[in-house]
């Protein structure tokens, strides 16, 4: 595997991107696919930024990118796809930014949802929702409510969200439960600290993956990636498509996992 991972890596630059899709599925092992693949969407601004234009063009073109990897996860079989759409620092951006970034949602989530029903995905949404403008919420709702019955890939759109308030407020309703006598000081372990963040019953991401050259995970489901494997990219988001996805995926094959353990013998 190594091998050929090699030889791919010395003739990419002569290749296409359909050529190199090619290529990368026959280096896929389907069997060992992450459950789990979480994305910080970054570099929409300075994509657009780059090209002379409004930095709403960025994040428009930042939902095309959006699509294709929720599409490719779908068809690989991948069972859930955590994006951070809009963290709780997002909100110190112009207004008017932020308001087209809320349109934006609400534009997708109408524009996708019958192909996201087609395709089997459902959608939830993880963070301070409820601070979120009315419009979105009702969006966020109403796409969660109609796709709730589907068994393929869940999108989780992480919006409002910042991993420092979700394991606060985690905190918070641990220690309401133990004023309460409901939860004894002794009983709290890792499974209950699980059980109250936004993400309790969903796989702790195996993959994490940064576009557009930055090296560092944002205050993104800081708890929940304690063992991810880690996968930057200098491509901005408005460019990531499934010749990087595949990339990814095909690095985090071949990396081994050991958890804080030993190397197998």
């Amino acid at each position: 595997m190594l091998g050929n991972w090699l030889n791919f890596w010395r003739v990419r630059k002569n290749k296409s991107d359909s050529d190199m899709v090619r290529e990368l599925y026959k280096l896929l092992d389907t069997d060992r696919l992450p459950r789990h693949v979480a994305i910080i969407m970054d570099g929409n601004g300075r994509w657009a930024t780059r090209r002379g234009l409004p930095r709403a063009m960025g994040h428009r073109a930042g939902v095309e990118s959006l699509r294709e990897i929720v599409r490719t996860c779908s068809s690989l079989g991948i069972q859930y796809l955590t994006v951070y759409a809009f963290s709780t620092e997002n909100w110190k951006r112009p207004a008017e930014e932020v308001s087209i970034l809320m349109d934006l949602l609400v534009e997708y989530l109408k524009n996708e949802l019958h192909e996201l029903n087609q395709n089997n995905v459902r959608i939830k949404a993880i963070g301070r929702i409820e601070e979120l403008p009315q419009k979105a919420r009702e969006e966020l709702d109403s796409s969660a409510e109609r796709t709730q019955t589907n068994k393929g890939l869940t999108l989780n759109l992480a919006l409002n969200y910042g991993g420092r308030n979700e394991i606060t407020e985690a905190v918070r309703k641990i220690a309401l439960e133990v004023a309460s006598g409901a939860l004894k000081p002794e009983g709290i372990d890792e499974h209950v600290i699980d059980m109250h963040l936004y993400t309790s019953g969903i796989p702790d991401p195996d993959l994490l993956i940064r576009p557009s050259g930055e090296l560092r995970i944002s205050n993104f489901l800081l708890w929940q990636a304690a063992y991810a494997e880690f996968w930057y990219s200098p491509v901005l988001w408005p460019d990531f498509r499934k010749v990087h996805l595949l990339e990814a995926i095909v690095d985090y094959q071949r990396r081994q996992r050991r958890f804080g353990g030993l190397k197998p013998k």
